[in-house]
């Protein structure tokens, strides 16, 4: 009685593996427009784009928002906050800066 680890894999699974690595690889897109008419009026419009691809290929075409997607990277507020505080702090050197070029008149010292 063959059991799974000795029975040669099937010719319908290795073709499935195969596109499914291929689509992985090169990527699938899939679009298409529903439209919902009544009398001749458009009532409703549905745009459907599906892609399908490996993770590598997606980021090598320019797609990554699950990078930035906080339900999906949990330290992403973290850094949204830290953000935050830096801008802080830079608008009050900026204040800082301006407020000590005032008090000197506005001109620059030339050192040589």
């Amino acid at each position: 009685m063959p059991n799974d680890l000795t029975t040669p894999p099937s010719r319908h699974g290795a073709g499935l593996v195969d596109v499914l690595d291929r689509v992985l690889d090169k990527g699938l897109v899939v679009a298409g427009d529903i439209k919902v008419s009544l009398a001749e009026v458009e009532l409703l419009t549905i745009r459907i784009r599906l892609m399908i691809c490996s993770i590598d290929k997606a980021e090598q075409i320019g797609l990554d928002w699950w990078k930035y997607d906080r339900h999906l990277s949990p330290g992403r507020e973290q850094v949204m906050k830290e953000n935050l505080e830096l801008r802080e702090q830079l608008r009050l050197l900026e204040r800082r800066l301006e407020t000590a070029t005032r008090s000197t008149g506005g001109r620059k010292r030339v050192r040589r």
